[in-house]
């Protein structure tokens, strides 16, 4: 895979972080995910796909000076806390790329490492707001809403710093030397948003938030509920699109308003509704699929593997649990994506397998044990 020998080393963390340790894994990464000790009942990181488990307490000495040597022996931390918590145990960049100059040493946070929020607390919702996103979402006469936590910490969050790592990795094979990255959320999902900005004089967004052609302002880019309580997905944004959308609507298009008709556009979207409304989302997909009306199905996560589209090309998978989610994209053609098929791991299940391999010998595991600075997970040491 493409980043076979990359060893990662992942400190745990919610959702961000999780993901881009989970993407490193997937591409062939061998990512070791450093959880809390004492060590709490349940893992919460539900992406811990390809990873492996130690449980060490950062907050002693010991597990400290533990967590230094696995960097002295890695290629990538990822650091997923707030503002100042590294300095303060001692592990702060400056301090591990001294004793490894080649570490990548990534820093993933909502408002960045400097700044006037740089130590305050915050969740997706926050970060999109502070990038200006946030103002963008929403129906007419409606507050802005958030589309779950998926752009600023998965997409603007995870996703980037990601990327972030990868071209710093690419870096290093050039120079021979590792770097900070200090990816915030914030910048992250703004980045995103550079066609936002970018298109400000193409007259995308002229009018007020949700009445433009990207926002449901527009009735042919929007969702329409079926008979059966489904929906239909309609982008029929180009022309050409447009008249196949109209003509899959049993409608006549001399009969109708232009198509750019604003003020014509609520109207449309009630007309666009009342048919949509007497087929259900199979019979739509009859009609639609195989034209470039630019109609789709909404379809739930019950409903997704099995569709005709997903299951040739295989877009979902399964682990031994029988846990489905998607299939790492892109699809690399020589290369590609292998996940790991095991179960996430339990919360310091490969403790000592990880102590060994990083060149810890059985007697400073014990030690380390007996001081409480790790913690064995399920399956039981050979110590």
């Amino acid at each position: 895979m493409a980043l076979s020998g990359v060893r990662v080393v992942e400190l745990a963390g919610l959702a961000p972080a999780p993901l881009c340790g989970m993407i490193l894994a997937d591409f062939g990464a061998r990512v070791v995910r450093v959880d809390r000790a004492p060590r709490s009942a349940v893992s919460t990181d539900v992406q811990g796909r390809g990873k492996r488990s130690l449980a060490l307490d950062l907050k002693q000495p010991a597990g400290a000076a533990a967590l230094r040597r696995l960097c002295c022996a890695a290629d990538v931390l990822i650091e997923p806390f707030r503002h100042g918590v590294m300095e303060k145990l001692g592990l702060g960049p400056h301090v591990l790329l001294q004793e490894n100059p080649r570490l990548i040493y990534a820093r993933l946070t909502g408002f960045g490492q400097t700044g006037k929020y740089a130590k305050s607390a915050g969740h997706d919702i926050n970060f999109l707001a502070l990038s200006g996103v946030l103002s963008k979402m929403g129906r007419k006469d409606e507050n802005p809403y958030a589309p779950l936590n998926l752009l600023a910490d998965l997409a603007g969050g995870g996703v980037l710093c990601a990327l972030g790592i990868i071209t710093a990795l690419y870096e290093r094979t050039t120079s021979g030397k590792g770097q900070i990255i200090d990816a915030s959320m914030v910048e992250g999902v703004a980045y995103i948003s550079s066609f936002l900005w970018k298109s400000q004089n193409l007259g995308l967004w002229n009018r007020p938030r949700g009445e433009n052609i990207l926002d449901s302002g527009a009735p042919f880019y929007e969702t329409y509920k079926t008979s059966d309580g489904k929906f239909m997905a309609v982008g029929a944004i180009e022309p050409q699109f447009y008249e196949q959308l109209i003509k899959g609507l049993g409608l006549d298009s001399n009969k109708l308003p232009s198509q750019l008709s604003f003020p014509d556009w609520p109207k449309m979207k009630k007309i666009f509704a009342s048919i949509f409304a007497q087929k259900t989302q199979a019979e739509w997909c009859n009609i639609f699929d195989g034209t470039d009306a630019c109609v789709t199905p909404v379809l739930s996560f019950d409903d997704v593997v099995s569709h005709q589209h997903n299951k040739q090309r295989r877009s979902f998978i399964k682990n031994d649990q029988e846990e489905i989610s998607p299939r790492p994209a892109p699809l690399l053609s020589r290369t590609p994506a292998v996940p790991s098929c095991n179960r996430d791991p339990f919360i310091g299940e490969h403790t000592e397998e990880v102590l060994l391999e990083y060149g810890f010998t059985k007697q400073e595991i014990a030690k380390l044990y007996s001081d409480k600075a790790i913690e064995f997970g399920k399956t039981k040491s050979n110590l």
